[in-house]
Protein backbone atom coordinates (compact mmCIF):
# COMPACT_ATOMS: atom_id res chain seq x y z
CA UNK A 1 0.00 0.00 0.00
CA UNK A 2 1.12 3.74 -0.85
CA UNK A 3 1.88 5.53 2.37
CA UNK A 4 -0.43 8.26 0.82
CA UNK A 5 -2.93 5.80 1.16
CA UNK A 6 -3.04 4.95 5.24
CA UNK A 7 -4.85 6.77 7.99
CA UNK A 8 -2.79 9.71 8.47
CA UNK A 9 -0.61 9.46 11.77
CA UNK A 10 -0.22 12.98 12.15
CA UNK A 11 -2.84 15.33 11.04
CA UNK A 12 -2.44 19.33 10.72
CA UNK A 13 -5.19 21.41 10.59
CA UNK A 14 -5.30 24.83 10.38
CA UNK A 15 -1.83 25.80 12.62
CA UNK A 16 -1.04 29.32 12.77
CA UNK A 17 1.39 30.28 15.03
CA UNK A 18 1.65 33.96 16.32
CA UNK A 19 4.19 35.83 18.10
CA UNK A 20 3.21 38.48 20.75
CA UNK A 21 5.55 41.75 20.03
CA UNK A 22 5.16 45.52 21.47
CA UNK A 23 3.57 46.68 18.36
CA UNK A 24 1.09 43.51 18.00
CA UNK A 25 0.95 39.67 16.97
CA UNK A 26 3.51 39.08 14.26
CA UNK A 27 2.57 35.89 12.39
CA UNK A 28 4.75 33.44 11.68
CA UNK A 29 2.31 30.64 10.24
CA UNK A 30 -0.81 30.61 8.37
CA UNK A 31 -3.23 28.12 8.19
CA UNK A 32 -0.94 25.21 7.35
CA UNK A 33 -2.12 21.68 7.02
CA UNK A 34 -1.04 18.58 6.02
CA UNK A 35 -1.01 14.76 7.03
CA UNK A 36 1.83 12.36 7.71
CA UNK A 37 1.03 8.50 6.72
CA UNK A 38 3.00 5.76 9.10
CA UNK A 39 6.06 5.11 7.70
CA UNK A 40 5.84 8.03 5.54
CA UNK A 41 9.08 10.63 4.79
CA UNK A 42 8.36 14.28 4.04
CA UNK A 43 10.56 17.15 3.32
CA UNK A 44 9.46 20.54 4.73
CA UNK A 45 11.68 22.97 2.76
CA UNK A 46 11.93 26.34 2.16
CA UNK A 47 14.09 29.51 2.73
CA UNK A 48 15.58 30.75 5.97
CA UNK A 49 12.38 32.51 7.82
CA UNK A 50 9.65 30.84 5.99
CA UNK A 51 8.38 29.00 9.40
CA UNK A 52 9.83 25.35 9.40
CA UNK A 53 11.77 25.23 12.92
CA UNK A 54 8.95 27.15 14.44
CA UNK A 55 6.38 24.55 12.73
CA UNK A 56 8.48 21.92 14.16
CA UNK A 57 8.45 23.31 17.68
CA UNK A 58 4.71 24.01 17.84
CA UNK A 59 4.17 20.60 16.43
CA UNK A 60 6.13 19.22 19.89
CA UNK A 61 4.40 22.05 22.16
CA UNK A 62 7.87 23.53 22.81
CA UNK A 63 7.37 27.26 22.24
CA UNK A 64 6.44 29.36 25.50
CA UNK A 65 2.51 29.91 25.54
CA UNK A 66 2.99 33.28 27.02
CA UNK A 67 4.71 35.04 24.37
CA UNK A 68 2.70 32.93 21.41
CA UNK A 69 -0.82 32.23 20.77
CA UNK A 70 -0.89 28.81 18.44
CA UNK A 71 -4.81 27.94 16.91
CA UNK A 72 -5.43 25.12 15.47
CA UNK A 73 -5.02 20.99 15.83
CA UNK A 74 -2.75 18.75 15.97
CA UNK A 75 -3.98 15.37 16.15
CA UNK A 76 -1.53 12.40 17.19
CA UNK A 77 -3.29 9.09 15.42
CA UNK A 78 -6.31 10.92 16.19
CA UNK A 79 -5.37 12.48 19.66
CA UNK A 80 -5.42 16.29 19.58
CA UNK A 81 -2.33 17.43 21.49
CA UNK A 82 -3.42 20.93 21.60
CA UNK A 83 -5.93 19.59 24.43
CA UNK A 84 -3.14 17.78 26.63
CA UNK A 85 -2.00 18.86 29.66
CA UNK A 86 1.65 19.60 30.48
CA UNK A 87 1.89 16.59 31.94
CA UNK A 88 0.10 13.95 29.42
CA UNK A 89 2.45 16.20 26.45
CA UNK A 90 5.28 14.97 28.45
CA UNK A 91 5.08 11.20 28.18
CA UNK A 92 3.87 12.03 24.46
CA UNK A 93 7.47 13.93 23.82
CA UNK A 94 10.43 11.45 22.76
CA UNK A 95 8.23 8.33 23.26
CA UNK A 96 5.68 8.72 20.71
CA UNK A 97 7.05 11.79 18.93
CA UNK A 98 10.60 13.23 19.16
CA UNK A 99 12.68 15.97 17.61
CA UNK A 100 16.07 16.40 16.46
CA UNK A 101 17.26 19.47 17.42
CA UNK A 102 19.06 21.93 14.81
CA UNK A 103 21.12 23.35 17.94
CA UNK A 104 22.79 20.52 19.56
CA UNK A 105 25.07 23.16 21.97
CA UNK A 106 22.41 24.80 23.37
CA UNK A 107 19.82 21.60 23.39
CA UNK A 108 22.71 19.40 24.91
CA UNK A 109 22.95 20.74 29.46
CA UNK A 110 26.89 21.21 29.81
CA UNK A 111 26.69 19.15 33.44
CA UNK A 112 25.47 16.01 32.29
CA UNK A 113 27.79 13.66 30.08
CA UNK A 114 26.11 12.55 26.50
CA UNK A 115 25.62 9.02 27.16
CA UNK A 116 23.61 10.10 30.69
CA UNK A 117 21.55 12.54 28.06
CA UNK A 118 20.40 9.76 25.79
CA UNK A 119 19.88 7.32 28.23
CA UNK A 120 17.57 9.58 30.21
CA UNK A 121 14.77 9.59 27.44
CA UNK A 122 14.79 5.49 27.52
CA UNK A 123 14.42 4.85 31.36
CA UNK A 124 11.98 7.92 31.60
CA UNK A 125 9.49 6.60 29.48
CA UNK A 126 10.11 2.50 30.01
CA UNK A 127 11.25 2.73 33.83
CA UNK A 128 10.98 -1.22 34.02
CA UNK A 129 13.30 -1.36 31.30
CA UNK A 130 15.67 1.55 32.67
CA UNK A 131 18.86 -1.31 32.49
CA UNK A 132 18.81 -1.79 28.97
CA UNK A 133 18.96 2.26 28.66
CA UNK A 134 22.96 2.49 28.47
CA UNK A 135 23.52 -0.40 26.51
CA UNK A 136 20.67 0.90 23.72
CA UNK A 137 22.95 4.53 23.88
CA UNK A 138 26.04 2.52 23.11
CA UNK A 139 24.34 0.65 20.18
CA UNK A 140 22.52 4.28 18.88
CA UNK A 141 26.46 6.08 19.49
CA UNK A 142 27.88 3.23 17.22
CA UNK A 143 24.92 3.59 14.77
CA UNK A 144 25.25 7.42 13.98
CA UNK A 145 29.23 7.09 13.60
CA UNK A 146 30.95 8.37 16.81
CA UNK A 147 34.18 6.56 17.25
CA UNK A 148 35.10 4.60 20.67
CA UNK A 149 31.20 5.11 21.67
CA UNK A 150 31.87 4.01 25.76
CA UNK A 151 34.67 6.67 25.93
CA UNK A 152 32.40 8.87 23.82
CA UNK A 153 29.17 7.82 26.61
CA UNK A 154 31.19 8.97 29.36
CA UNK A 155 31.89 12.42 28.14
CA UNK A 156 30.92 16.11 28.50
CA UNK A 157 29.13 18.41 25.46
CA UNK A 158 32.21 20.83 25.73
CA UNK A 159 34.50 17.45 24.66
CA UNK A 160 33.01 16.42 21.46
CA UNK A 161 32.69 18.47 18.32
CA UNK A 162 29.85 20.09 16.17
CA UNK A 163 28.90 17.09 13.90
CA UNK A 164 29.61 14.63 16.85
CA UNK A 165 27.10 16.77 18.91
CA UNK A 166 24.25 16.59 16.06
CA UNK A 167 24.87 12.56 16.12
CA UNK A 168 24.28 12.67 19.72
CA UNK A 169 20.88 14.38 18.64
CA UNK A 170 19.97 12.16 16.11
CA UNK A 171 21.03 9.60 18.88
CA UNK A 172 19.07 10.88 21.61
CA UNK A 173 15.87 11.47 18.96
CA UNK A 174 15.93 7.21 18.02
CA UNK A 175 16.20 5.95 21.13
CA UNK A 176 12.36 5.63 22.13
CA UNK A 177 11.69 4.40 18.27
CA UNK A 178 8.98 7.10 18.37
CA UNK A 179 6.40 6.97 15.90
CA UNK A 180 7.10 10.61 14.24
CA UNK A 181 10.22 11.63 14.13
CA UNK A 182 10.70 15.54 13.83
CA UNK A 183 14.42 16.04 12.46
CA UNK A 184 15.46 19.89 11.98
CA UNK A 185 18.62 19.97 9.69
CA UNK A 186 20.23 16.41 11.12
CA UNK A 187 22.61 16.83 8.79
CA UNK A 188 23.72 19.99 8.65
CA UNK A 189 27.15 19.34 10.50
CA UNK A 190 28.23 16.24 9.14
CA UNK A 191 30.40 15.28 6.20
CA UNK A 192 29.27 13.56 3.29
CA UNK A 193 30.20 10.09 4.08
CA UNK A 194 28.25 9.85 7.76
CA UNK A 195 25.24 12.03 6.36
CA UNK A 196 24.65 9.40 3.68
CA UNK A 197 24.94 6.91 6.89
CA UNK A 198 22.50 8.98 8.72
CA UNK A 199 20.23 9.21 6.41
CA UNK A 200 20.36 5.43 5.62
CA UNK A 201 20.15 4.95 9.35
CA UNK A 202 16.79 6.94 9.33
CA UNK A 203 15.02 5.24 6.50
CA UNK A 204 16.04 2.01 7.16
CA UNK A 205 14.48 2.96 10.78
CA UNK A 206 11.39 4.56 9.01
CA UNK A 207 10.91 1.35 6.58
CA UNK A 208 11.67 -1.03 9.65
CA UNK A 209 9.03 0.37 12.41
CA UNK A 210 6.91 2.42 9.72
CA UNK A 211 8.34 5.63 12.09
CA UNK A 212 7.36 8.13 10.10
CA UNK A 213 9.62 11.60 9.58
CA UNK A 214 9.33 15.20 9.27
CA UNK A 215 12.44 16.44 7.86
CA UNK A 216 13.48 19.81 8.00
CA UNK A 217 16.12 20.81 5.68
CA UNK A 218 17.40 23.69 3.58
CA UNK A 219 19.33 20.49 1.02
CA UNK A 220 17.11 19.40 -1.25
CA UNK A 221 19.67 16.54 -2.59
CA UNK A 222 18.80 14.76 1.16
CA UNK A 223 15.01 15.38 0.53
CA UNK A 224 15.52 13.50 -2.79
CA UNK A 225 17.22 11.19 -1.25
CA UNK A 226 15.55 10.64 1.49
CA UNK A 227 12.10 11.45 1.70
CA UNK A 228 8.48 10.10 -0.10
CA UNK A 229 6.77 13.62 -0.11
CA UNK A 230 7.90 16.81 -0.04
CA UNK A 231 5.96 20.46 1.54
CA UNK A 232 7.44 23.45 0.62
CA UNK A 233 7.22 26.52 2.87
CA UNK A 234 7.13 30.30 1.87
CA UNK A 235 6.48 32.91 4.40
CA UNK A 236 4.52 30.99 6.55
CA UNK A 237 2.04 28.77 4.18
CA UNK A 238 2.55 25.84 2.35
CA UNK A 239 2.65 26.43 -1.62
CA UNK A 240 3.30 23.14 -2.93
CA UNK A 241 2.52 19.62 -1.41
CA UNK A 242 3.29 16.75 -3.89
CA UNK A 243 5.26 13.44 -3.99
CA UNK A 244 8.73 13.84 -4.23
CA UNK A 245 9.05 12.46 -8.12
CA UNK A 246 6.34 14.44 -9.34
CA UNK A 247 7.56 18.08 -7.55
CA UNK A 248 11.14 17.88 -8.51
CA UNK A 249 10.12 17.02 -12.44
CA UNK A 250 7.29 19.12 -12.79
CA UNK A 251 6.94 21.78 -9.82
CA UNK A 252 3.78 23.42 -9.77
CA UNK A 253 4.44 26.70 -7.87
CA UNK A 254 7.35 29.38 -9.24
CA UNK A 255 8.90 29.08 -5.67
CA UNK A 256 9.33 25.61 -5.70
CA UNK A 257 10.94 25.77 -9.20
CA UNK A 258 13.07 28.64 -7.88
CA UNK A 259 14.32 26.49 -5.28
CA UNK A 260 14.96 23.30 -7.93
CA UNK A 261 17.14 26.09 -10.19
CA UNK A 262 19.08 27.14 -7.45
CA UNK A 263 20.44 24.29 -6.89
CA UNK A 264 24.14 24.06 -8.53
CA UNK A 265 24.70 22.34 -11.20
CA UNK A 266 28.18 20.52 -12.21
CA UNK A 267 27.71 20.84 -16.13
CA UNK A 268 27.54 24.54 -16.34
CA UNK A 269 30.47 25.24 -14.92
CA UNK A 270 31.76 29.23 -14.97
CA UNK A 271 28.48 30.38 -14.75
CA UNK A 272 26.84 32.44 -12.27
CA UNK A 273 24.58 30.69 -10.28
CA UNK A 274 20.79 30.91 -10.67
CA UNK A 275 18.89 32.49 -7.74
CA UNK A 276 15.54 33.68 -6.76
CA UNK A 277 15.43 37.52 -6.76
CA UNK A 278 14.43 39.56 -3.51
CA UNK A 279 14.14 37.92 0.04
CA UNK A 280 11.58 36.64 2.72
CA UNK A 281 9.08 39.28 3.54
CA UNK A 282 9.59 40.33 7.10
CA UNK A 283 6.59 39.43 9.58
CA UNK A 284 5.04 42.74 9.56
CA UNK A 285 5.32 43.50 6.18
CA UNK A 286 4.07 40.59 4.37
CA UNK A 287 2.22 41.21 0.78
CA UNK A 288 -1.58 41.14 0.49
CA UNK A 289 -2.69 37.74 -1.63
CA UNK A 290 0.14 35.71 -2.85
CA UNK A 291 2.85 36.16 -0.25
CA UNK A 292 5.38 35.35 -3.21
CA UNK A 293 4.19 38.09 -6.26
CA UNK A 294 7.24 40.72 -5.08
CA UNK A 295 9.43 38.11 -6.00
CA UNK A 296 7.70 36.19 -9.05
CA UNK A 297 8.40 36.81 -12.76
CA UNK A 298 4.77 34.89 -13.55
CA UNK A 299 2.92 37.60 -11.24
CA UNK A 300 -1.08 38.47 -12.91
CA UNK A 301 -3.48 40.62 -11.58
CA UNK A 302 -5.09 37.55 -10.05
CA UNK A 303 -2.07 37.10 -7.58
CA UNK A 304 -3.60 40.30 -5.54
CA UNK A 305 -6.42 37.83 -3.92
CA UNK A 306 -5.66 35.19 -1.18
CA UNK A 307 -4.26 32.13 -2.77
CA UNK A 308 -5.61 28.87 -1.42
CA UNK A 309 -4.12 25.92 -1.49
CA UNK A 310 -5.97 23.24 -3.82
CA UNK A 311 -5.97 20.03 -5.33
CA UNK A 312 -3.98 19.82 -8.96
CA UNK A 313 -6.78 17.77 -10.97
CA UNK A 314 -7.26 14.23 -9.57
CA UNK A 315 -3.83 13.82 -8.40
CA UNK A 316 -2.45 13.32 -4.87
CA UNK A 317 -0.95 16.79 -5.41
CA UNK A 318 -1.38 20.75 -4.19
CA UNK A 319 -0.52 24.13 -5.33
CA UNK A 320 -1.16 27.35 -3.38
CA UNK A 321 -0.80 29.26 -7.08
CA UNK A 322 -3.97 30.82 -8.94
CA UNK A 323 -1.96 30.61 -12.29
CA UNK A 324 -0.45 26.90 -12.21
CA UNK A 325 -2.82 25.52 -14.90
CA UNK A 326 -1.25 27.65 -17.32
CA UNK A 327 1.96 27.91 -15.68
CA UNK A 328 5.21 25.47 -17.31
CA UNK A 329 7.81 25.61 -15.16
CA UNK A 330 11.29 24.20 -14.82
CA UNK A 331 12.34 21.65 -12.80
CA UNK A 332 15.54 19.13 -12.55
CA UNK A 333 15.96 16.46 -14.72
CA UNK A 334 16.42 12.37 -13.05
CA UNK A 335 18.44 9.88 -13.75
Amino acid sequence: MNPSEKLPLLEVNNLSIAFNSPSGPLQVTRDLSFKISPGERVGLVGESGCGKTVTGLALMRLLDPSSVKITGDVLLQGRNLSSLSDKSMRSVRGREMAMIFQEPMSALDPVFTVGSQISEAFSTHFPERALEAKERALDLLHLVGIPLPLQRYNEYPHQLSGGMLQRVMIAMGLICEPKILIADEPTTALDVTVQAQITSLLCDLSERTQTALLFITHDLGVVAETCTRMLVMYAGEVVEDSPIDDVLVEPQHPYTSGLLQSLPKFAKRHEPLVSIRGKVPALNAMPSGCRFQPRCDHFTPACNSEQTLKPIGLSMRQVRCCESNRLSLQGVSLP
